[in-house]
């Protein structure tokens, strides 16, 4: 058995991500699908540990001293950058699709647990072959799969959790195609806007320049600590009660409080350009740690089970976005590829 210490899992993660890069820009089916580095290259290593442990008889252990911080550290960015007041600009049809992926996600915790007590198994396996991996994606499936191993003594969570998200990412790109064929054929086409009249958009405020400095780094960085520690006090002080809530997700919500109260008062403008960069490299660290260790030998037993779930999600979803999705936004060509566009992210 091989141990790596912080430092050596700390450059193994990076090493993984360089590697997921490379596969990502040289196999053109994981660039169709838009499979993340972090996955690509997590998901390769993993598989080599398997072959080593199979063959040989080595394990490889890793440290994971940094991943819960960089997991946090991502929740906390999300929050960070979560505008209410553009939200409050959306109006109407902003509060319509909240309403119809409110009502995916329950769907989906509903088949999965469904699917997954007629299966025999334990319906927290369910869960997260449900709204937290289809949803979610990788970051909250990991997350919440932290929670089912540490709480609820379920082993494999982390690796049920990764191989959702997985699959549900391809087969999310799979459906979203046809449908978006088939919906267009049912809806009427907007006459829209010459290109020279359009109205030209950028990124942010195009009048204002704004760099991602050092000061603006160390600033970012205080905002995440800051949202670290409140949320971790946050989680401690509810723990026991009816609203206890996981770590991640109270340092979520320090994150959205603490960004939106500071523009409020006028205070401090977070700089979303900056908050998107370091949640990314956070994400993408803490996805490379979780996946390059995943134990593949604990998934095969419950591999036929999840994917007889998974298809039965990618059906629901499929028909989802076609009698509710698309209806509930207009019926409409802007709703169709809404339609489509749901199939993406309510997969993976």
């Amino acid at each position: 058995m091989f141990e790596l210490d912080t430092l050596s899992t700390l450059v193994a993660a990076t090493l993984v991500l360089l590697l997921g890069r490379k596969l990502v820009q040289s196999v053109s089916l994981l660039k169709k699908y838009t499979i993340p580095e972090p996955v690509a290259g997590g998901l390769l290593v993993a598989v080599a540990l398997l072959v080593l442990k199979k063959s040989v008889g080595w394990e490889v252990n890793f440290d994971m001293t940094l991943r819960d911080p960089l997991m946090l550290a991502f929740f906390a960015t999300i929050g960070l950058n979560a505008n209410l007041a553009s939200l409050r600009k959306g109006g109407r049809v902003v509060g319509v699709f909240l309403v119809v992926v409110v009502g995916l996600l329950l769907m989906q915790n509903a088949i999965g647990i469904g699917m997954a007590s007629l299966l025999g198994l334990d319906p927290l396996m369910g869960l997260i072959a449900g709204s937290i991996t289809l949803s979610g994606g990788h970051g909250t499936g990991a997350a919440w799969s932290k929670l089912f191993v540490e709480r609820y003594g379920f082993a494999s969570a982390t690796e049920v959790a990764m191989a959702c998200a997985t699959f549900g990412l391809v087969l999310g790109g799979l459906i979203g195609g046809p449908v978006a064929r088939y919906l267009v054929k049912h809806s009427t086409t907007p006459d829209g806007m010459p290109d020279d009249q359009a109205v030209p958009t950028a990124f942010e405020k195009p009048d204002v320049g704004r760099m991602i400095t050092s000061l603006v780094l160390i600033e970012t960085i205080a905002l995440i600590a800051i949202c670290l520690t409140v949320g971790k006090i946050v989680a401690q002080l509810l723990a026991g009660t009816v609203l206890e809530l996981p770590v991640f997700v109270c340092v979520l919500f320090v994150g959205v409080i603490l960004s939106n109260g500071l523009a409020l008062v006028g205070f401090y403008r977070v700089f979303e350009r900056a908050v998107s960069v370091l949640g990314n490299v956070s994400l993408s660290l803490f996805l490379a740690m979780a996946l390059m260790s995943l134990k593949l030998w604990e998934l095969a037993s419950l591999a036929l089970p999840m994917l007889a779930i998974l298809v039965v999600q990618t059906i629901f979803m499929a028909l989802y976005a076609i009698f509710v999705t698309w209806r509930m936004m207009g019926k409409n060509y802007d709703a169709a590829v809404l339609a489509a566009g749901h199939c993406g992210f309510g997969l993976g």
